[in-house]
């Protein structure tokens, strides 16, 4: 139980800002784009509220965290509600909203790789932050990698169906209802660790290469 807590204590803020700033990104991507939708629900919200599913952001979770001791969690947010049709070029716009979550945790990833540099270089002590930048790096990192894997309605399923071919687009489109237990199967065999882990080191290498700017001037 005090580990859980610990974790908790860590992960809570880097998790609930992930998932915020994701879906807010998307609902104003859509927004951008001529999708009021989102917008008219308040899901263009920093609200964590708007965007948490009790089910699929804390029961799930907790559930899996306690039958696997730690080795296996899985959990989703509340999904931004999208009218593609009502986009202004709804097949090439329904790309630019999908990358849009995927991209504010790249950028998050980035910030808390900073808030980690600055904490060194202000010879801070505590612990508990190094771990929570180190956690919100991860968090980011995990949800970017997950969420463009190529299956709908994850957010790389609705970029393949974006770039093809309509026909083909339409078909691939109709995985969407099995899309959930696909993923689902996916982490639990570790299959999917396959696509995560490679993307995962690619994106902190490239985040590394923006941050040398950052670690020269506070060198």
């Amino acid at each position: 139980m005090d580990a859980l807590i610990q974790t908790v204590a860590v992960y809570a803020i880097p998790v609930i800002l992930a998932i915020t700033l994701h879906e807010a990104a998307h609902a104003f991507a859509a927004k951008y784009f001529g999708d009021l939708t989102a917008y008219s629900q308040g899901r263009m919200s920093l609200n964590p509220v708007m965007h948490i599913d009790v089910f699929g952001t804390i029961i799930i979770p907790l559930l899996l965290y306690f039958s696997t001791n730690g080795e296996f969690i899985f959990g989703y947010a509340k999904p931004v509600p999208v009218n593609f049709g009502a986009l202004r070029k709804p097949k090439r716009d329904m790309a630019w909203v999908a990358l849009a979550g995927p991209a504010a945790n790249f950028v998050m990833a980035f910030l808390w790789m900073v808030l980690a540099l600055l904490l060194v270089s202000l010879q801070v002590e505590q612990e508990f932050f190094y771990r929570m930048a180190q956690a919100g790096l991860m968090t980011n990192l995990v949800m970017f990698a997950f969420n463009l894997f190529p299956i709908p309605p994850l957010d790389g399923g609705r970029i393949v169906v974006s770039l093809l071919p309509n026909r083909q687009a339409y078909q691939f489109a109709k995985i969407e209802q099995y899309g959930f237990f696909i993923v689902l199967a996916l982490v639990f065999l570790k299959v999917l660790h396959v696509w995560m882990y490679p993307l995962m080191s690619a994106a902190q290498w490239l985040l590394q290469l923006f941050l040398t700017p950052f670690v020269l001037l506070l060198s």
